[in-house]
């Protein structure tokens, strides 16, 4: 039979074998061709896609936000303005200067001891007019106005003789007014002699030895000193016959001594220890400057 087959036969089949072969080769290679050509397809469509994107959102124009209609925007409430509180100056630069009176000053005792006395010792804080000089009418100098009150004053001021005391005690609101006041009682004052009675710079064992060294006629200064030098009893009232209020003086911001509550207190206090009482046995008279 393999002669009658011949050689075709064999080669036949060599060939269908070395066929087969190719094909399994080829297979492979095929395969590994085609990936890498896949993955750059899915890259490039990527590409593109991502351009289209970008080009797409540039070319669509931006969209103003809607205005709402003013009809229809809620009303907010509107804040209520607080009102300013007047001041003291406010008060004061609208009203006109009025010279004090002792009415004025008989009204503030009574008002400031009101809750602070019985109904009794209320009474006994009533000063009568025969305990005031008469007032200043804002037409006054200290000098002028002390001449016009105490007319004998070059006899008065021969006849004290004690130390540690004063005659004549003028009460304002500072140091600053203190000494300007002192420059206003030249013409007035002859050959008395003066002393400054405030906290600015001085220390009261320093005043009360000036006090207790010579014979003093005028003491100028403010109520708070004055008040703890006679609490230290470095001054005394047994030969004072005249007090003095800078009742009508204003400062910058047009408060008198009255308007300020701190001496305000420091006055209330300094009439309540003795000067008071002083004029209800009309040894002391009391001014208003």
């Amino acid at each position: 039979m393999g002669d009658d087959l011949g050689d075709e036969w064999w080669a036949h089949e060599e060939k269908s074998d070395a066929s087969e072969l190719e094909e399994e080769t080829k297979e492979p290679t095929e395969k590994i061709k085609t990936r890498p050509e896949k993955r750059k397809n899915v890259a490039e469509k990527t590409n593109k896609a991502k351009k289209k994107k970008k080009t797409h959102v540039q070319e669509e124009p931006a969209v103003p936000p809607k205005k709402e209609p003013e009809d229809n925007k809620p009303s907010q409430p509107k804040r209520k303005r607080k009102k300013k509180k007047k001041t003291i100056t406010d008060v004061l630069a609208a009203a006109e200067p009025k010279p004090g009176s002792p009415a004025d000053l008989q009204a503030l005792v009574t008002q400031f001891f009101s809750n602070k006395r019985s109904v009794i010792e209320q009474e006994e804080l009533q000063l009568q007019s025969s305990c005031f000089l008469s007032s200043n009418d804002l037409t006054h100098t200290l000098s002028s106005y002390l001449k016009q009150v105490c007319p004998k004053w070059a006899k008065i001021q021969k006849q004290h003789t004690e130390k540690s005391s004063v005659v004549l005690l003028v009460v304002c609101s500072s140091a600053l007014r203190t000494i300007e006041l002192i420059k206003q009682l030249t013409t007035f004052k002859g050959e008395a002699k003066v002393i400054k009675l405030f906290a600015k710079h001085i220390k009261v064992e320093e005043q009360v030895k000036l006090l207790q060294k010579g014979i003093t006629h005028v003491g100028v200064g403010t109520p708070a000193r004055i008040g703890v030098l006679i609490d230290k009893e470095g001054l005394n009232l047994q030969a004072l016959r005249y007090v003095v209020l800078d009742w009508n003086w204003r400062d910058v911001k047009l408060r008198r001594m009255v308007d300020i509550p701190e001496i305000k207190l420091d006055l209330m206090k300094l009439l309540d220890s003795g000067v008071l009482a002083g004029c209800k046995e009309n040894r002391i008279k009391l001014g208003l400057f």
